[in-house]
């Protein structure tokens, strides 16, 4: 019986060493669950190391412009081709035509680019793993606890996700991401290869730290919404901000690994479904570039 077991470890100087009596952690493993946004695109630099591309084209008050996306092609974490990619968008942008992106696109937003797009996310726990949700378009990801990704992967649009908990951390590890005419890493269009391998690093963080990141992020690359923003944050800064550290590695596109940081606050509204409606007209004048269309009725 479980009472005589504890009275003999006790005779016996601990309880320890009882298999049955060891601690589970689960309870003190961070809890990220709720609502979080904030009210800037874009990866936050680093504060050290090779930084994510940013748009080189400013508005008066020295924030991004987003009426036009002209990528710093002369970034030295890019390789030529991938330079080039880079530079032939930005030429678009500047002439005032859109290029194609998995947001004017519909189509889904693997990481590290729904890391650079999404405004709001919510992660559920799931017993084997999470499920987290994005409020633009609605893209969902899967990602396992525990496990490793399978052997001969065949990629997919939002990739194989497999996580781990190291600390107060919880560690996804993404690949096989497959690549296309229309997935990119950011929102300058670097493009990606099917060896694009992204690790997220999900941390909660001091309140204040996070308001704080977040301030700074807006003052660089612009806020979203104006004043009142696109979403709406918690302004209690005694609630834990969620901060993710994505690393991000393709030998076939970027000259070595980087990193950056997206930090959330908590958010006050109810969640918001959004569709993503395909109309090619509003980015490309008429013509038709990507958007699935059926060549024939379906009845």
């Amino acid at each position: 019986m479980l009472v005589e077991r504890i009275a003999l470890g006790l005779m016996l100087g601990s309880v320890a060493v009882l298999p049955s009596l060891a601690a589970d952690n689960s309870d003190s493993r961070p809890d990220f669950s709720g609502r979080w946004g904030r009210n800037a695109f874009n990866f936050e630099s680093m504060a050290r190391g090779p930084r994510p591309l940013y748009n080189t084209k400013r508005v008066a008050d020295g924030t991004n412009d987003p009426g036009e996306l002209i990528g710093d092609y002369r970034n030295p974490i890019l390789k030529p081709q991938a330079a080039a990619v880079v530079k032939h968008n930005g030429e678009l942008a500047a002439a005032g035509k859109g290029y194609p992106d998995p947001s004017n696109q519909c189509r889904p937003y693997a990481p590290p680019f729904t890391l650079a797009m999404q405004l709001g996310m919510q992660m559920l726990k799931k017993k084997d793993g999470f499920t987290i949700i994005y409020n633009q378009d609605d893209q969902v990801r899967h990602i396992r606890l525990g496990g490793t990704h399978p052997m001969n992967l065949k990629p997919s649009a939002m990739g194989d996700s497999v996580a781990h908990y190291e600390g107060d951390a919880l560690v996804v590890d993404t690949i096989g991401i497959a690549a296309g005419p229309y997935t990119m890493v950011d929102r300058w269009g670097t493009p990606h290869s099917d060896a694009l391998h992204v690790v997220e690093r999900f941390r909660l963080i001091d309140g204040a730290d996070a308001k704080a990141a977040q301030t700074w992020h807006e003052k660089t690359d612009g806020r979203v919404g104006g004043a009142r923003g696109a979403m709406p944050i918690d302004p209690d800064i005694g609630k834990k901000g969620l901060q993710v550290h994505v690393t991000v590695e393709d030998p076939n596109v970027f000259t070595t690994p980087w990193s950056a940081f997206v930090t959330y606050r908590p958010l006050t509204d109810e969640w918001q479904e959004q569709v993503c409606a395909e109309n090619p007209n509003e980015y490309y004048n008429g013509a038709w570039v990507g958007l699935p269309r059926a060549e024939k009725p379906d009845f």
